[in-house]
């Protein structure tokens, strides 16, 4: 049994519908969770977070992550601001820049500086919020955006609950010094090891903090865990072989490149590169070894993944959340031996 340092458990859901979303929330509430995330991938984030929100009581509520750079910051701010009223204060705004293909040829925006971009965003969205809760006016003049218009008709007013935290969430040293100097949270991608976490990530974070005269402890570290888990060596195998496809689709962004030349795996990263570039999708899985897949993820049976996260996260992480999503009635004893678990951890000395 490892030492226990609480650690909040949160859950993602994959969404097929957003009718799904009340039973859901409600279900992920049940279970124990401490927070729910929705993700940008196929749906819009804030839709399902209006719905979970007015169908929770207690869970805190957030996006891990919403892009940024696909929304002018007022947008954002709005959204956030109606989601921290309708959630009572339980909403948590993250926010992440994507790559450059996906804002230019997905999205139709214009890529620029991402971390200065960011930085000025955060601070854009800040001014709108102190504006409409404390009528300060609103004069932001920055290299990405100019906001001095807000007049009354659409001001929305104070909000009981108006400190809305910001998570960043990033792979490279940049965004994540970026966290450490201006956001509540940095949300760490699921394309990372504990290695890369403590030699990369943490440092920079801390290094960022330490600039603008903060602490480690002002930036929640949230992250997402690839997690092979089941009670049956079958369930197990099948699970291994979704995440070795996962490390193989992260991996192949060269913008990543950097974990894997942490572990000195470089060649592996421009292999996928160039197997993504052709199109070669169903080929990428066989270049990640067993040993890579080790370092990514973390396996168990459900009583066993408990100990296992703290083993490699206790000390480092102040949240974390399976890759794997909750979806209600399906494994719901193993996550409620989990959340059980990370509990009773709060508890222990």
């Amino acid at each position: 049994m490892v030492r226990f340092i609480p650690m909040k458990i949160d859950a993602a859901l994959a969404l097929s519908s957003l009718r799904d979303v009340p039973a859901a929330a409600r279900a992920a509430e049940a279970i124990g969770f401490d927070g729910l995330w929705f993700n940008e991938t196929q749906h819009d984030p804030f839709l399902a977070l209006a719905l979970a929100a007015e169908h929770t009581h207690r869970i805190e509520l957030g996006t891990a992550v919403a892009i940024a750079f696909a929304r002018s910051p007022t947008v954002l701010a709005y959204t956030a601001w109606d989601l921290a009223a309708l959630s009572s204060g339980r909403f948590i705004l993250g926010l992440g820049t994507q790559v450059k293909a996906h804002i230019e040829r997905r999205f139709g925006m214009t890529w620029e500086s991402p971390a200065p971009k960011l930085r000025e965003a955060v601070q854009a969205i800040r001014a709108l919020w102190d504006c409409w809760q404390n009528g300060t006016p609103l004069n932001l003049r920055g290299r990405f955006y100019k906001l001095t218009l807000m007049t009354p008709f659409f001001t929305p007013g104070p909000i009981a609950h108006p400190a809305i935290p910001i998570y960043l969430a990033g792979v490279n040293p940049p965004l994540c010094r970026l966290a450490g100097q201006v956001a509540d949270g940095f949300h760490v991608h699921p394309f990372h090891t504990r290695d890369y976490l403590q030699d990369v990530i943490l440092p920079n974070i801390v290094a960022g903090a330490t600039e603008a005269g903060r602490t480690r402890q002002d930036v929640q570290v949230s992250a997402t865990v690839f997690a092979i888990v089941g009670d049956g060596a079958a369930e197990q195998a099948a699970l291994r072989q979704i995440v070795r496809q996962q490390i193989a689709f992260y991996g192949s962004t060269p913008s990543y490149q950097g974990v894997w030349a942490q572990h000195g795996w470089e060649a592996t990263g421009r292999q996928l590169s160039a197997l993504a570039s052709r199109g070669r999708w169903a080929e990428m899985p066989a270049q990640i070894s067993d040993a890579q897949v080790e370092a990514f993820a973390v396996s168990g049976t459900w009583d066993e993944l408990p100990d296992r996260l703290y083993a490699r996260y206790a000390g480092l992480l102040d949240r974390v959340t399976l890759y794997q999503p909750f979806v209600p009635g399906k494994d719901e004893s193993g996550w409620l031996r989990v959340v059980a678990a990370f509990h009773g951890a709060s508890h222990r000395k």
